[in-house]
């Protein structure tokens, strides 16, 4: 089986897993009770707190395990964006953008800035959005449909300068591990989540700058400092902690070989039966293409039934048939339908390239001679 589906999830990285055992094992202690094996568990979740916010943040910020990372977008937008209007993009991971659509809902002024043909936010028309009443702005690191790498940096600080109340949100969970990023002192929010780097699912971690407000979404026995209650998985958050150090640590190698593997599926894919979605210079990890004129879903089942998994688009936007980021970045449904989106971790062989391209090529030979 080849596997290219890694930006909906990753298989998670046994070394790590091992390194992490024993909280599941030994010390599976709730790190809220008052025992010495309780206090134990709970230093060690400090220090997982510390060890990942060393991979990304500076000192001014602090770090709020969630359950995900849709949970950790949600409490910040329905924290934050509680005034004036908010301003995001069309490019969105759901998470974000069925959120803004439920504050709409509710009475909430909502701002969708537009997206290049590459997936990538068009920053003057974000900028343009943002007025002396908006309070949240929130724009995607990593497009997680076509890769596309948005400079949130530059973007943020734009932001403050045009109103330095302004509070500016990222959704990192595709950049995490695999962008060299240090937050700067404009991003206030920026999520990341263990899954898409070879961590379990069933954690992800809200970073927040020291002093800016925010609201809890759960409720409860006051955990993580009164901001997500509900017992901690202390399993997963141990993990989560050995391999985010572990892909820091050897970042440079897995850009490497998905860039190989990204160049490799471009070389070898057929011109006359695969269009390019994805720029050249996003991110390595996530190729796109379109099948123009055929369904993505056929080619992708056709595909598995000979030993390749790969994606449609986002996996949490499954059910549409049509991806709405496709379409905002100006393609048309005949595009948006042929969509499959290969995603690497960064360890595979450049043979299981080969052999990828070999099978999508043979397919939807087959499905366009079937067709006509």
């Amino acid at each position: 089986m080849i596997y290219f589906d890694n930006a909906a999830t990753t298989r998670p990285d046994a070394e790590s897993v091992s390194a992490a055992q024993r909280y599941l094992n030994e010390d599976f202690f709730n790190p809220s009770a008052l025992y010495r094996e309780g206090f134990e568990v709970h230093r060690a979740l400090n220090d997982a707190r510390r060890r990942i916010l060393a991979c990304i943040a500076p000192q001014g910020f602090e770090l709020i395990f969630t359950g995900s990372g849709t949970e950790a977008d949600n409490q910040v937008i329905f924290s934050a964006a509680r005034r004036g209007n908010f301003v995001t993009t069309e490019g969105e991971h759901a998470a974000v953008y069925a959120s803004a659509k439920e504050l709409a809902r509710r009475g909430m002024e909502v701002r969708f800035a537009r997206l290049r043909a590459d997936g990538s936010v068009d920053a003057d028309d974000l900028l343009s959005k943002v007025d002396e009443n908006t309070s949240l702005v929130s724009v995607i690191h990593v497009n997680n449909e076509t890769g596309a790498v948005n400079d949130v940096a530059g973007l943020a600080a734009a932001v403050k300068k045009k109103n330095r109340r302004t509070l500016f949100q990222s959704d990192g969970v595709q950049a995490f591990g695999k962008l060299s990023f240090v937050l700067p002192p404009a991003v206030d929010f920026y999520t990341i989540s263990a899954h898409k780097i070879g961590g379990v699912r069933g954690v992800a971690a809200l970073l927040r700058k020291k002093g800016v407000p925010l609201a809890p979404l759960l409720f409860g026995g006051g955990q993580e400092n009164g901001l997500r209650s509900g017992t901690e998985n202390t399993f997963a958050i141990l993990q989560f902690a050995e391999i985010a150090e572990k892909r820091m640590r050897d970042l440079a190698a897995y850009r490497r070989q998905a860039t190989r593997l990204n160049a490799c599926l471009r070389e070898q894919l057929d011109r006359s039966l695969f269009l390019p979605l994805s720029p050249e210079n996003g991110s390595p990890f996530i190729l796109s293409v379109s099948a123009r004129g055929l369904r993505g879903e056929v080619l992708q089942h056709m595909a598995n039934e000979r030993g390749l998994l790969v994606g449609t688009g986002s996996a949490c936007s499954s059910r549409n048939r049509y991806s709405r980021v496709i379409l905002a970045c100006g393609a048309d449904e005949q595009t948006a339908d042929g969509v499959l989106r290969l995603s690497f971790f960064g360890t595979e062989q450049e043979e299981d390239a080969c052999r990828a391209a070999a099978i999508l090529n043979a397919c939807a030979a087959e499905l366009r001679e079937k067709t006509r």
